[in-house]
């Protein structure tokens, strides 16, 4: 039977809106960064570039978690204000690691954020043992002081290497989450959208097979509805200005919009509405260093079936018309 961790969201305040302009911190961060050069407090920037050479691998060890970090008031706050609930439909062995494929990416995954890198939703309490780890652009590590920050959270660089260090780590007990869409299935991320970027991303699957890691499919029910977009179809001109900055700077930029603080016709504040991250149950997946096409395939297929299976079964829960089902491009 499904647990799900309950919190009061009663007159919650709203949240911060931390989550979006964490999108320009990280310039925020080189510019300080610069302009402490040219000050008398020019020794911060010095010594911070020192210890940044010093510690330049940790990213892709591992990161480093700050338990303080994780367990912030304001992450409450935010998982009230939508609310964020986290549920688990099946029981994780902390002497296994776990590779876990986040659907969809949303705007700005705020599920997989607020579920997997704060204790807000109660990870540790529903998956005792289980250190979660959540993968993100690696550009982000490449800024000063902003690196701290995301790996305060147990964010690390979504590369081969990094994945490879947690999914390895001996004695078990890591769960890493890929979203697997990225970037560019944000700009589909609309209300009442069930595409998702899969069908030919099988990276991730490999990945499982080269390490023996058991998959998990996890759905994000409400993680396309806090947010509109303004209409982007395939071939039309904006989205392939879209798609022509994302191969230069490596992030998209979805034109999304919202409500504003104190109305609620147009602003970059999320909607209130429930997000729900339902975390299915692992796939065995039997270790080879080498795996041919076919196994990858196989087990991709077997893995869609899983997370198609897992959104047909709970979708009711979450007010999902009977007739909507997940499409996969």
């Amino acid at each position: 039977m499904p647990l799900q961790m309950n919190h009061s969201s009663q007159n919650p305040p709203n949240p911060t809106i931390k989550s979006l302009l964490a999108f320009l911190s990280a310039q925020c961060c080189t510019a300080i960064f610069i302009a402490l050069l040219f000050t008398r407090f020019w020794l911060i920037s010095a010594l911070y570039a020192a210890w940044w050479f010093i510690d330049r691998e940790k990213p892709s060890k591992g990161g480093r978690r700050i338990h303080v970090f994780r367990n912030c008031a304001v992450w409450r706050y935010m998982r009230d204000y939508f609310p964020v609930t986290l549920v688990k439909t099946a029981e994780l062995d902390p002497r296994q690691n776990y590779l876990v494929g986040f659907h969809p990416h949303g705007v700005l995954a705020t599920g997989a954020f607020i579920n997997f890198c704060t204790e807000a939703s109660g990870f540790s309490t529903l998956f005792p043992g289980i250190t979660p780890h959540l993968m993100l652009l690696s550009l982000w590590f490449r800024f000063p002081f902003f690196r701290d920050y995301v790996m305060s959270g147990g964010l690390i660089p979504s590369d081969k290497e990094s994945a490879s260090y947690v999914l390895q780590k001996p004695g078990g007990g890591n769960l890493l989450a890929i979203i697997v869409g990225g970037a560019q299935e944000a700009l589909d991320a609309r209300p009442g959208s069930f595409t998702l970027l899969l069908k030919n991303r099988k990276g991730f699957v490999r990945l499982a097979i080269q390490n023996g890691t058991p998959l998990i499919p996890a759905f994000s029910f409400g993680e396309n509805d806090v947010f509109d977009q303004v209409k982007n179809p395939q071939g039309s001109w904006l989205r392939r200005i879209q798609h022509f900055l994302q191969q230069i700077m490596g992030i998209s930029l979805p034109l999304f919009h919202a409500r504003g603080i104190f109305q609620y016709s147009i602003g970059v504040i999320p909607y209130r509405r429930p997000i729900c991250t339902v975390v299915g149950k692992p796939i065995p997946v039997q270790k080879k260093h080498k795996p041919s096409d076919e196994e990858v395939n196989q087990l991709h297929e077997k893995y869609l079936k899983e997370l198609s299976e897992l959104f047909e079964k709970h979708k009711a829960k979450y007010n999902v018309p009977e007739d909507s089902h997940l499409e996969f491009i």
